[in-house]
């Protein structure tokens, strides 16, 4: 049983019914205490259970004067590699693509500096060695445009330490998995996004270059993204020097990214690796046909044993950027939650701020979770907001077992 939360409003403000099921109203309770003053922003968290949808739920403000409403959507950083990551998988499953084939099969120029032999499967678990961002393009602004970097990305020889381990492309991916998807397809990955994600799971918010009449929509980002609000080409320049960081300096902070994650070009832009602007309802809904089989609404979106490949950890290998063992699955991580006990058969994908989504393959749980305060009080890259609503969604699904 659900409970539909209906809002009074003027009949000019646009339609708003929050969804709850009652089970879950402690995790709504946990959400919306999270947004109380215009300081914490917005946000919004939907789940679904085993195939339905249980919790539909936003908060805060969007901006300074707006509040946050049912069709509020925000920027996501890297919670976008797993919608990439998933149309790769759609289209492995009608055998277009190989995991084990090389990428220079689909993509010719890729084979270039060496890198003939590089494997969709090493591509898609940051093992191709090309995560260096910093000095890859003259000017910030180059980075929006799409053919040079990728024509770039294609030309670069590949890391050497990328034959011992994982090295998260924390930017590249996106570029990296966008150009083999339209290689494989014939169309812009744009366009791949909508066939193969939004239009069949019918929910169309999936944007990594976002139409004109949805622009209005983006939650505004706050504060800015400089580590501990230090001055971001002195840290990124000082980082890159120093041999522990230097990895993270490389795949994560090019010059100029502070400005450019503000500047409205990147929604005219294609950049998956950073730059999709989704509802929590579209990230939950397709991490939700995931959790359940790979069925919603009585309609297949993935094959039993697709899942069971795509989410088949990869490497236990430390990975030289991050410093630590992701457990890469092909496109994905192990969700982060606040707690001793991980899901042990889960996946998804995070973003930088705050943002993210993941289904858990044994409970059938979903999450998606958007908002525009990005990080805590300490530091904007960061928090753990959503590994506490995890937490507190497994509560639920364990003790309702």
């Amino acid at each position: 049983m659900t409970t539909s939360v209906r809002v009074p409003r003027p009949a000019s403000v646009p339609r708003t019914e929050l969804h709850v099921d009652p089970r879950f109203l402690p995790l709504a309770d946990r959400f919306f205490a999270m947004y109380r003053q215009p300081q914490h922003g917005g946000g919004a968290l939907t789940a679904y259970f085993r195939g339905e949808k249980v919790l539909d739920i936003w908060a805060g403000w969007a901006d300074r004067d707006r509040r946050w409403d049912r069709d509020t959507v925000a920027l996501s950083f890297s919670t976008g590699k797993g919608v990439a990551s998933t149309v790769v998988h759609r289209l492995a499953e009608r055998r277009l693509i190989d995991y084990d084939a090389p990428v220079a099969r689909y993509w010719p120029e890729f084979g270039a500096a060496g890198k003939d032999d590089i494997t969709v499967r090493e591509l898609l678990t940051h093992r191709a060695g090309l995560h260096k961002v910093r000095g890859l393009m003259r000017s910030p602004l180059d980075l929006l445009d799409y053919d040079a970097v990728v024509q770039a990305l294609a030309a670069t020889p590949a890391d050497p330490r990328r034959l011992r381990g994982p090295g998260y492309h924390a930017v590249t991916y996106g570029w990296l998995v966008a150009e083999l998807i339209a290689r494989v397809t014939g169309k812009s990955f744009v366009q791949a996004v909508q066939d193969e994600i939004a239009g069949p799971l019918g929910v169309d918010d999936f944007w990594y270059q976002v139409p004109g009449q949805h622009r209005p929509r983006i939650a505004k980002l706050f504060p800015h993204i400089n580590p501990a609000g230090l001055n971001w080409e002195l840290t990124s320049n000082v980082l890159s020097l120093v041999g522990p960081t230097r990895g993270l300096a490389e795949a994560a902070m090019p010059q100029g990214f502070d400005v450019l994650v503000r500047n409205p070009a990147v929604h005219d832009a294609v950049m998956p690796g950073w730059n999709g602007v989704f509802s929590a309802r579209a990230l939950a809904r397709m991490y939700g046909a995931i959790a359940n089989g790979g069925r919603l609404d009585g309609h297949r979106f993935l094959r039993k044993a697709t899942i069971a490949q795509m989410s088949q950890v990869q490497t236990h290998d430390r990975d030289y950027v991050l410093g630590i063992r992701p457990q890469w699955s092909l496109g994905y991580h192990r969700p982060i939650l606040a707690s001793r006990e991980q899901p042990r058969n889960a996946i998804g994908h995070y973003g930088v701020g705050g943002s993210g989504a993941y289904a858990d393959l044994d409970s059938g749980l979903s999450l998606g979770f958007v908002t525009n305060r990005l990080g805590s009080s300490l530091t904007a890259l960061g928090d753990f907001r959503l590994a506490r609503l995890g937490v507190e969604a497994q509560a639920i699904v364990r003790n309702g077992k």
